[in-house]
């Protein structure tokens, strides 16, 4: 997998706002995961498991304006200062009730599902090909989004 991919994912989902959300150092975090002595590994694979999903959070935020998936955004982005895995469980943990009401009366359409499926296997990739494989999608997908179309209401 090339860190350029990675990079590309997340210049198309922060678009205008990479400069808040990602310093330099975010953006090199695959070249990092890549690089990482062994004992170092499973922390950078966390930085970008967190990096995709702030990634593809932000695209369903800004797809249909979603306020559960801006406040997902911002734990993780709390999780991504953190200086250890153990660090990061523990922000993920403590804001654990926003994860429960990402799901909780969310209608969205065939994009946004698409990004939710893609958010669900970031959280479960176990390994370097399975995170390249989110990956890849997602770049693809988001990509493809068009920010800019009018948004339907979610209410009928």
């Amino acid at each position: 997998m090339s860190a350029t991919l990675f990079q590309q994912l997340l210049h198309g989902a922060f678009r205008q706002e990479a400069a808040d959300y990602l310093p330099h150092t975010d953006l090199q975090a695959y070249s990092d995961l890549q690089r990482a002595a062994p004992r170092e590994q499973g922390f950078r694979f966390e930085r970008v498991r967190l990096l995709v999903a702030m990634s593809l959070m932000k695209a369903l935020a800004d797809l249909g304006d979603h306020e559960e998936s801006r406040q997902v955004l911002q734990v993780l982005h709390k999780a991504l200062k953190a200086k250890s895995a153990d660090q990061i469980d523990a922000v993920i943990t403590k804001e654990a009730h926003h994860f429960e009401r990402l799901y909780t009366d969310l209608y969205v359409n065939d994009e946004g599902e698409q990004l939710l499926h893609l958010f669900e296997r970031t959280l479960d990739a176990d390994s370097i090909p399975a995170m390249d494989a989110v990956i890849q999608e997602a770049a693809e997908l988001v990509d493809d989004l068009d920010f800019d179309a009018p948004h339907e209401d979610d209410e009928d």
